[in-house]
This record gives C-alpha cells, structure tokens and sequence, in this order.
C-alpha cells in the first residue's frame, strides 16, 4: 500500500495529538515539527510531503514568510494554512503566495478529512507519473498508457506533439478509456510539470456548487460559505486545469469558463475583485459535443476554445489486439500491491477475453482482472472462471442512425440503464448486448420511444387509479383524448410533413403549464413532473418566448 505524507507545522501539541487522532489512517504517515524553520529543514532532509499543515503564528518566522520559502524550494508544495486570527489580507496574501487552502481554527473533524482528502488526491495526481511510451521501465512510470495498436500509436503520437506547448486540448472517448491518464501524460510531459495539476470532475459536483469550486467564493455569498475559499483557477495559477465530463456542465457556467479562457480573468462568486489566473486547461467528455451544440446544450464558442488540439481514445473493442499486454500490466501492478505472486492467464481464457466486446472499456477490463486474482483457486485462471456476459462474445455494435451518439448516464429519473442513445428527439434503449434497440423497417421510420423522465409514459397506470379518478382511470382518459390529434400528426406526416407526434405533444403540454403559472418556470417543473433544468432545455428547443403569457 502506497503511503502519502503529511508534514504539520505548529506549536500547540495538544493540536497535533487532535490532528493524529482525526487521520489514523494506515495510508498516511503524518510527521509534525514546531517551527517554519523546522519544516524548512524537515522538507531539506526528507523531501517534498504530499501535504503540509501550517499554522499562520508560530516563534520565530511566521507561517506566511515560510510558505513564501518553501514554495522557493518547490512550487508543487501543497500548503494549507489554519490560523485562529483569519483577517481578508491575510487569506489574499496567503493565497497570492501560493497557498492551497486557508481554514480557520478550530475546524471540524469532518472538514479537516474533507479537506485532506481533496489535497491528497491533487499531491497523488503529480506525483504519479503516467507515461505514454511502452518501453518505459516500470520503475519510472507509476502508471502507463498500454497498447502497441495502430489507434494508440496515433494517440501516442498526439500526447507527444502537444505536451510541450501550452495548447488547450480537449480529449474524447466513452467511459473508462483512459482520458484522465491522457491528461495526466499530458502534464507530466510538458513545461508546466513543476506546477500543480487540478483535476475537477464536472458531473460529480452539483451544479450549484460548481462555479464556486472553480472560481472560489467571498464570505458570506450563498449559505454556508462562512470563509472565503479559492477556486480551482487561483489553486492552479501556473499550472495545468483538468475539466472531467465537461459535457455536464451548465450553459452558465460554461459561459464563465469562455471568458476565462479569453482574456484570463474571473471572479469569485459574490466577489467584485478582478483576478487573474495563468492556467493551461485541458478537457474531457464521453459526450458529442458537436450534437450538445446543435440540441443548444453546450456553447459553440466554447468548443472551439476548447478544441485547439482533439485527442479521440478508441474504444477496447477496436483494439482487441492491446488486450493481452493491458492484461499483463494490470497482473504486474496487482502482484505489487498485494506482494505475493498472482495467477497466470490460460490461453482459452485469454482468448474469451479478447472476444468480449468491453462496453466499460479499459476500467471494467481492470475490474475483471482484479477480481479473477483475488478469486482464483488455482495458479491458473481457465476460461470456465471467466463471468461474462455471453450474448456479448464476439458482438460488433451496430452503426449509430444519423444524429444519434452513445451517453454513459441516463438523464436525471430515467431508470433504462447505464448506457442509451440520445437524438434530437429522444431516447433509444439498448439490449443486455449494448446494441441499440431500432424497430423493424417499415413504411415510414419508427419515432424512437419517450424517455422515462420526459413528459409522457408508456407504463400503465398505477394501482388504483380507477379509484381516484373514476370511470376508465386517468391514464385511459388521457390516451382516448390524443387518440384524434395523434391521427391527424400521422396524416400531417404522411403528406410530406416533417412532425414527431412525441414533440408535438410536448410542446404543448410546456406550453399549457408555463400559461398556467404565468410563465413560471419552477411552478412548471412541478406541474409537468420534470426538472427545472430538463425544461430550459425544452423551451430552448421548441423556441418558447416567455413573459407574462408563453407563445411559440
């Protein structure tokens, strides 16, 4: 088990014993000195920690003037300092010389892990190596990218050519191909590696809290900023900005991620201040960022900020051929963890295993790998220990219709799976082989099915619906009112017109529930049972102008 080193620097060993008890982890080692020229020295002869605690008062030189000093030393530093006297200056300077993170005292147990997790995976992020070539010893890499296809060899080829400029790159490929290790290979090889690399997973954090995380926020702006914070932008300044699954970032935001990217200024939420940040950003999504434009989900001017350089990552189906050595460097990195020899692969399995079509790509080949070791009962793993999915042995997917691209996660309240096809009209479902499911030929292409989230449902009525709503229930009710409009959308189609009876309804079922409320778009969520978000992007899309009365 690799272990990640935090050095605290302060003079109260009744805070320290209080900080050892919070962190006994058996991951971190924690150390502790009493002085900024203790840590000075401590830092000297040990090398650089993952993290360093330090108080802002301390005898002899204050914590100010020794962030000042170690950053001297080295600008990967990560330095979070605490103090019990937080004055606006003092957070501004400190943060102006480099400073992580600022919190006052006290704090509480669960903020200080919140916050130590957060450093410790930023200081794993640069200290871990991650190498794209495939003769690299395994002692100077701590993670490679492996493959020898022609695919790879492109991509190789990319990471080579743009490392060492400061190019903006945006890196694509479904879920679980690798595109943080690109980013990370990306760093690691440029003239930026000696300063930090922040990472940021766009789709984890809640969108009302994502601005704050890049931006930082003044005291006192939204419930619960009880501190100013720095953003992801001040922590990064000199170094490189890693936006994961920016595809699921809210239009507004990628507004402020534009101006940024144009002139280099922010500012922090409820903050007047004009800052600066030089930062070279990288990006990733599973997500088409071309159709998120056309469907106005995601800016067009931001795409191309974001698309100087494009790396695509090709699915493991495509490079069937990389499978064995992918297999062979996880078999070696597990025998190092674990320290005791694994089992070997027996060509029968090795051979199920190139066969399998990998909807989860690289990851779900680790995961596999991991647990045949850990399961095994002999030194061998044969192809009968192997649980996979058998309708996908040997399975090529089927081209995608025009305007439809494959997504990793369904929309908010849909429950089709982890993966489904999304067009400019809807949803398509896919079968346990992660095909998509398309209806047979006919006279006329079939419209794909609704979404679960959206407006209308296919699903029966629920028990005891008759009850409530009389005779024939709500549901039958429903259907033998759009039974004569649905004829006559079919009749409008078959004359040449070009109308999709689930947009119709739709649009009018908006429209009906925004006149409703007088153009309140939160009263309207609620009434048609779909999320405030879901229904900004519907009235983009039907074009719905809105004052006191809605009109198309």
């Amino acid at each position: 088990m690799t272990r990640q080193t935090i050095l605290v620097v302060d003079d109260e060993p009744d805070f320290v014993t209080g900080f050892r008890r919070v962190l006994a982890r058996d991951d971190v080692e924690l150390h502790s000195v009493l002085s900024g020229d203790d840590a000075i020295r401590w830092i000297a002869q040990q090398g650089r920690p993952d993290l360093v605690f330090m108080d802002l008062r301390m005898p002899g030189q204050d914590g100010l003037t020794t962030l000042k000093r170690l950053r001297e030393m080295d600008d990967r530093l990560l330095i979070i300092l605490m103090t019990a006297h937080t004055t606006t200056g003092t957070v501004i300077e400190a943060m102006k010389c480099g400073a992580y993170d600022f919190i006052g005292k006290p704090f509480s147990a669960s903020k200080l892990r919140e916050v130590v997790h957060d450093a410790l995976k930023v200081a794993s992020d640069m200290k871990s190596v991650v190498s794209y070539q495939p003769s690299l010893a395994e002692d100077q890499a701590s993670e490679t990218i492996i493959g020898v296809s022609d695919a790879m060899r492109d991509v190789y080829k990319s990471i080579g050519q743009v490392a060492a400029s400061n190019a903006t790159v945006l890196v694509t490929g479904e879920s679980g191909t690798g595109k943080e290790l690109v980013a990370k290979a990306i760093y690691h090889h440029s003239e930026r590696a000696g300063k930090p690399f922040i990472a940021v997973n766009c789709a984890a954090i809640p969108e009302s809290l994502l601005e704050s995380e890049l931006f930082g926020h003044e005291k006192g702006s939204f419930s619960g900023a009880v501190a100013r914070k720095p953003g992801k932008f001040e922590v990064a300044r000199g170094g490189t900005l890693f936006l994961d699954e920016i595809g699921d970032m809210s239009l507004s935001t990628q507004t402020k991620i534009l101006r940024v990217m144009q002139d280099g200024t922010f500012q922090r939420v409820g903050g007047t201040e004009t800052l600066h940040s030089d930062v070279r950003v990288l990006a990733a999504t599973n997500k088409s960022l071309e159709t998120m434009i056309r469907t106005g989900e995601f800016r067009a001017d931001l795409y191309y900020r974001l698309n100087v350089v494009h790396i695509e990552l090709p699915p493991l189906r495509e490079r069937r051929e990389d499978i064995p050595a992918l297999i062979e460097y996880f078999l070696r990195r597990i025998r190092r963890e674990i320290g005791r020899k694994v089992p070997t692969i027996s060509e029968a399995a090795m051979e199920r295993l190139q066969a399998y079509a990998w909807p989860g790509n690289v990851r779900e080949l680790e995961n596999v790998i991991r647990n045949l070791v850990l399961t095994a009962k002999t030194d061998t793993i044969l192809a009968s220990d192997l649980r996979l999915r058998e309708e996908q042995q040997d399975v090529t997917p089927q081209p995608l219709p025009p305007g439809y691209y494959l997504q990793q996660q369904p929309p908010p309240g849909n429950s089709l799976g982890n993966d489904y096809l999304k067009s400019d009209s809807g949803y398509i479902r896919l079968d346990s082989a992660y095909l998509p499911i398309f209806p047979q030929p006919a006279a006329a292409p079939a419209a794909p099915p609704a979404p679960e989230n959206s407006l209308l449902s296919a699903d029966t009525a629920p028990d005891g619906d008759e009850a409530v709503t009389g005779d024939g229930g709500l549901y039958r009710d429903v259907e033998e009112a759009l039974r004569p409009l649905f004829d006559r959308i079919v009749e409008a189609r078959d004359r040449g017109g070009d109308l999709s009876a689930f947009d119709v309804v739709e649009r009018a079922l908006i429209l009906h529930a925004l006149n409703k409320v007088r153009g309140n778009q939160v009263q309207a969520s609620k009434l048609l049972g779909i999320t405030r978000s879901t229904l900004r992007k519907r009235i983009a899309r039907y074009g719905l102008m809105i004052d006191t009365k809605v009109r198309g």
